[in-house]
């Protein structure tokens, strides 16, 4: 009875004593108050009452550093929320600084957020403060890694979680940044409307241009011509230029339908000759007359 006492006695303490580890956690075994060994994540048999382990997450976590009122730069009360992610390193004795070396790391990092913004964001404007979060976020989390180095844990990042004015000085943001972007607006229509003027002008000038260059090519082919012409008429027409030129300025009003009155007892060949400046031609009366009355158009 007794070997089967001893042996009940030996079993219960043997299951007593049996301790897992996740592998999301590492452990620390303690005998009689004093640091006995590490636990990886596995089976571990530790003697009742005389040891105790702790487990400790590893895992990647999240804390809060609560919402709080900062007054900034210029003296307006922002309300500020932070969040912090942290890990314990899984090496021993990372793990065992985290234990020995701090009391309680969670809520020590949420006073140090906490403390750390004040010390930020007082140094600023609440208009900086909400354009520039990207370094605040920077300087946030390189001050928790400094402070942090000796308690065994990894300060991933940081998130500047809000920075909420107050109601009224909101809503004078708002108006500001609308009329800001009205001015910016009315600057980007005075410029194109600038720029379509400015083109609108270019093609006038360049329409006149066009139209002076013609011009003066017609003008210049008009000279060419008249050079050309006399040219040909001194060469052929020796003496008879400025008749050859009558007769091109008579056979021009022709062709415009020109009407030509002809006088009472006129000689239609004499007419035609001497607007053309050719000398009349003397015909037998006795041939052809023409009564007083006679005219024609």
């Amino acid at each position: 009875m007794l070997i089967v006492f001893l042996v009940i006695v030996a079993v219960v303490i043997f299951l007593i004593g049996i301790r897992i580890v996740r592998p999301t956690h590492r452990g620390l075994i303690e005998r009689m108050g004093r640091y006995q060994r590490f636990a990886n994540p596995g089976f571990h048999w530790i003697i009742p009452i005389i040891d105790r382990i702790f487990q400790v997450d590893i895992t990647e976590q999240m804390i809060d550093a609560e919402p709080q009122e900062i007054i900034t730069n210029d003296n307006l009360n922002a309300k500020v929320d932070a969040q912090v992610y942290f890990k314990v390193r899984e090496d021993e004795e990372s793990v065992k600084d985290s234990q020995y070396k701090v009391f309680n790391y969670s809520y020590q990092i949420v006073n140090l957020a906490r403390t750390t913004l004040r010390n930020i964001i007082g140094t600023l404007t609440l208009r900086s403060a909400n354009s520039e979060r990207g370094k605040i976020n920077d300087a946030l989390h390189a001050t928790l890694k400094t402070e942090t180095v000796h308690w065994g844990i990894e300060i991933v990042r940081t998130e500047l979680k809000e920075i909420d004015p107050p109601r009224d000085v909101q809503e004078t943001m708002n108006k500001v940044v609308k009329a800001e972007n009205e001015k910016i607006a009315a600057i980007d229509f005075a410029t194109a409307a600038e720029t379509f003027a400015d083109g609108e002008r270019r093609a006038q000038i360049k329409k006149a241009e066009g139209i002076r260059q013609s011009k003066i090519l017609a003008a210049e082919g008009d000279a060419e011509a008249i050079r050309l012409v006399n040219e040909a008429a001194e060469k052929y027409f020796i003496g008879n230029a400025q008749l050859l030129r009558k007769l091109q300025a008579m056979e021009t009003a022709l062709e415009h339908n020109a009407k030509i009155v002809v006088p009472a007892g006129a000689d239609l060949v004499n007419v035609i000759g001497e607007m053309a400046g050719i000398v009349p031609l003397v015909k037998d009366k006795t041939k052809l007359t023409m009564p007083p009355s006679a005219g024609m158009r």
